[in-house]
């Protein structure tokens, strides 16, 4: 999944649409049962605000690609209609708080490296000096 950061927002908003923290907050609340794209699907459209509704593809789809960056696992079941997926937590809220920060660190220092030390550092302000590597 690419990331769109947007910094005017706060929280998982600057990089989530909100069905996807929904769906997000679903899984996570459910890791032990684990939870199918219906039950997904029916959660995020309650949730939203009255008029808005989102897809089951956009959800499955959603869930899917989480699974692929490892953010979500998933394991198969029979049921009447063939084999369904139940998508579980593969990084919990923190591991995936931390992904993101790692994601963005990490891009950036690929293709700024000085500029993003720097800033970093401006960032930390007094703190910086907890870090002498930096």
């Amino acid at each position: 999944m690419p990331l769109v950061i947007d910094p005017s927002k706060s929280g998982f908003e600057k990089v989530l649409r909100d069905y996807q923290i929904e769906a997000l907050k679903l899984v996570w609340s459910r890791a032990d049962d684990g939870v199918t794209s219906r039950e997904v699907y029916t959660h995020v459209n309650d949730a939203l605000k009255e008029g808005k509704t989102i897809s089951r593809a956009s959800i499955i789809n959603f869930l899917n690609s989480m699974c692929e960056e490892k953010i979500l696992s998933y394991e198969e079941e029979t049921c009447k209609g063939g084999v369904r997926r139940k998508y579980r937590p593969g990084l919990d809220e923190e591991g995936f708080k931390k992904y993101l920060a790692k994601s963005v660190f990490e891009s950036l220092l690929r293709d700024f490296p000085e500029q993003t030390i720097e800033a970093f550092r401006e960032a930390l302000g007094s703190k910086a000096d907890s870090f002498p590597d930096l």
